[in-house]
């Protein structure tokens, strides 16, 4: 990447990305799941909009053909997809946007900190280069605000003159920057801690399938959720789980679709192996009690 900008948040980095460099001459498309953020950055464009299925190479491919003709094709997908652990297939996307002269953008909100052999997410996955990035100095960072887009030299410098959530917003606070760049500064130094996010996302996952129940995504992702189906039932088991000590949020409709309610669980590097015996224990007992499990 030739260059960057920072944003109030990640949030913002995708709200004001399309607007700034999209015009109705253009064409977006966009996976049917992609963040809130993305969605609502591409609302506020005037460039055609396509929305492909969720990780449908063939559905991707139909929608650059019927956006033939448009000036900009840009491909925007997440590269890890929040509510549902999956990783999108960058290098299959990748070709598809390379035959059919399409640039790629990528939101690695979910993915940078934890994913790829150095933390630098999904494209490191699949070593694969996209034309934008945009990210968070949140989540695995830790820095809970702050976001950036990278991209080339030109991109950048439209975003710094056009983008709207970066010209009438605040600037990222001094605190936050220099806890993001020792962040950066820890990573690089110690491996130690992406070793263990992916040993505590492979226990964790394999330990809840084995007890019986059924964890969506990629097995490599920290994101685990177990999906219930119902939205009832998914308040419930997670009120029960906070009875055990155990702290986890149920989702359901509208955050996501009607009857995929799920428990969405999130691993850490600071989780002990403990601690991860202690939550599949309560998962299994509250299981048992609510039906979820014989």
């Amino acid at each position: 990447m030739e260059d960057s900008i920072l944003f109030p948040s990640g949030f913002d980095a995708n709200a004001g990305l399309y607007e700034a460099i999209l015009t109705d001459e253009d064409a977006v498309l966009s996976d049917s799941l992609n963040h809130a953020s993305m969605i609502d950055g591409i609302r506020l464009c005037k460039a055609k909009r396509f929305r492909y299925e969720h990780l449908n190479l063939e559905d991707l491919e139909a929608k650059l053909k019927e956006a033939e003709g448009s000036r900009i094709k840009l491909v925007a997908t997440d590269g890890v997809f929040s509510m549902d652990g999956d990783i999108a297939p960058l290098d299959k996307i990748k070709a598809l946007c390379d035959k059919y002269g399409a640039y790629l953008m990528i939101d690695e909100c979910h993915g940078t900190g934890h994913l790829g052999e150095t933390g630098r997410g999904t494209p490191e996955i699949f070593g694969v280069q996209p034309d934008i990035i945009t990210t968070t100095l949140g989540k695995a960072l830790g820095g809970a605000t702050g976001g950036y887009a990278a991209g080339s030299k030109e991109v950048v410098d439209l975003l710094r003159n056009k983008a709207r959530t970066y010209l009438f917003s605040n600037s990222v606070a001094p605190a936050v920057v220099g806890a993001s760049l020792k962040v950066l500064e820890l990573m690089r130094e110690n491996p130690a801690r992406l070793v263990a996010i992916k040993e505590n996302t492979r226990y964790f996952r394999d330990a809840m399938k084995k007890a019986g129940f059924e964890i969506s995504g990629h097995p490599d992702c920290p994101i685990a959720p177990v999906m219930l189906y119902d939205d009832k039932l998914c308040s419930e088991f997670a009120d029960e789980m906070l009875a055990h000590n155990i702290y986890v949020i149920g989702f359901s409709f509208p955050v996501v679709p009607r009857g995929k309610a799920r428990i969405r669980v999130q691993l850490s590097a600071a989780h002990t192996r403990p601690q991860l015996e202690q939550t599949v224990d309560a998962f299994v007992a509250v299981g048992k009690k609510l039906g979820v499990l014989k």
